[in-house]
């Protein structure tokens, strides 16, 4: 297992930083000057001039970058061009945000989408079936930010149950954990957990039909083994590949949660990252979209080592 972590770091190395190129690369070629969120309109050239040499954006791409990934490796992310502000001062609480949200908004599908995946394959081409595979199937093809903004009308202005903005009374970006702040994760939470749970729900249903066909589990029944007895049997060898699934939609739901929590003004990292391409603010564009990616990769390595530690076939591989 150590040897086994150890090489999978050594792959990470590589990736995080073609991922810190690349996240660099693409602020910089999108259109737009970031000294405009600087300076004014009609500041005098040269002013503009020395603000550029200040924030080192006069200097070629190459070294930019090299300037960039020195102070990266070492924690440091820059300073907003927008509020002068440390990137890190910002990225903190809006990423702690961020994963409070996917991390209830994952649990919520993977719970969902397990049981209705379960049911689904164990009773497979029954109404059963049918009915959890119509709901996968809607909760991957609605648009996130639809459903949010529906949930909205409903629950929000139409009945008054639930509050529509902010993580706490009166728009707060301030958490607690009482009832007046969890209700505003609500609404988030059910929006962003139907996409998850619909892939969770067919990828389950396929596992445990696949499993329900195999000759062990006909071997089990023949024994007389009680259906409580097979059940397990059945989570064993199902729970590493939905457990991989889940991982990569906790990922995705890091990174893609930037619509959800613009509709429903959730203070995390989307947010922050819609204010910031508004904004061109170049250094919170660039650590934003790293740590997401960096927390993307680190999950890869930590559903790669639970999947080893559940399934001793890739252990023995």
């Amino acid at each position: 297992m150590i040897l086994y972590l150890a090489r999978r770091i050594v792959y990470a190395i590589p990736i995080a930083l073609a991922v810190g190129f690349v996240c660099f690369m693409l602020v910089q070629i999108a259109p737009g000057d970031p000294i405009n969120a600087i300076v004014p309109p009609d500041a005098p050239a040269d002013v503009v001039e020395q603000v550029r040499r200040d924030y080192g954006l006069d200097k070629p791409l190459p070294v930019q970058f090299g300037l960039w990934l020195s102070k990266v490796v070492v924690g440091d992310l820059g300073r907003s061009l927008a509020t002068g502000r440390p990137v890190w001062a910002d990225l903190r609480s809006a990423i702690g945000n961020t994963l409070m949200l996917a991390f209830c908004a994952s649990g919520l599908g993977f719970i969902l989408g397990c049981i209705l995946g379960g049911l689904a394959g164990t009773f497979r081409g029954s109404a059963i079936d049918r009915g959890a595979t119509g709901i996968a199937v809607a909760g991957v093809s609605v648009p996130h930010y639809w459903l949010g903004m529906v949930m909205v009308v409903v629950f929000s202005v139409q009945l008054n149950w639930l509050p529509a903005m902010g993580a706490g009374p009166g728009g707060s970006s301030d958490w607690g954990w009482d009832w007046e702040h969890v209700k505003h994760l609500v609404l988030p939470t059910i929006t962003l957990s139907v996409i998850p749970m619909g892939i969770v729900t067919r990828t389950v249903r396929g596992i445990v039909a696949e499993i329900m066909n195999q000759e062990f589990i006909t071997a089990l029944r023949g024994k007389g083994m009680t259906r409580r007895g097979i059940f397990l049997h059945v989570v064993k060898n199902a729970a590493p590949n939905a457990l991989a699934v889940m991982g990569l939609q906790l990922g995705y739901l890091m990174g893609g949660s930037i619509l959800v929590e613009t509709v429903f003004s959730w203070p995390g990292t989307g947010l922050l990252l819609n204010s910031a391409i508004f904004q061109r603010d170049l250094p919170v564009l660039q650590g934003t979209i790293l740590v997401l990616a960096m927390f993307f990769v680190a999950l890869n390595l930590l559903v790669d080592l639970i999947q080893t530690t559940l399934d001793p076939r890739i252990k023995r591989a």
